[in-house]
């Protein structure tokens, strides 16, 4: 699957988005952008759908906290749904699975 920042994140109800994507290094610096504008126009709490993530390494579970950090400091809740395995074991791995899931 491949997809443009612009066309990544899919909304599915308001204030939750489904992430159609990759999030690798080769994708994040594409995806940081688009990802604080959703963060920005959220409202209230933000959901992010995370099932619909084909790839991810090192990097996409960073842009993923840095998103964390960022949706805190503008005082919004982000919570991450589904997220897929490799995902919950580089989390593991480096022991912010909490950050994710929590």
């Amino acid at each position: 699957m491949i997809s443009t920042a612009a066309n990544a994140f899919v909304e599915v109800s308001p204030g939750t988005y489904r992430l159609e994507t990759r999030l690798t290094f080769a994708s994040v610096a594409s995806l940081r952008g688009e990802g604080l504008k959703v963060i920005d126009s959220a409202t209230n709490g933000l959901t992010l759908e995370l099932q619909s993530v084909a790839a991810v390494d090192s990097a996409g579970l960073a842009l993923l906290i840095d998103w964390l950090a960022e949706a805190r400091a503008k005082s919004r809740a982000l919570k991450n749904q589904h997220p897929p395995e490799t995902l919950l074991s580089l989390a593991r791995l480096s022991e912010v699975e909490k950050l994710i899931t929590g």
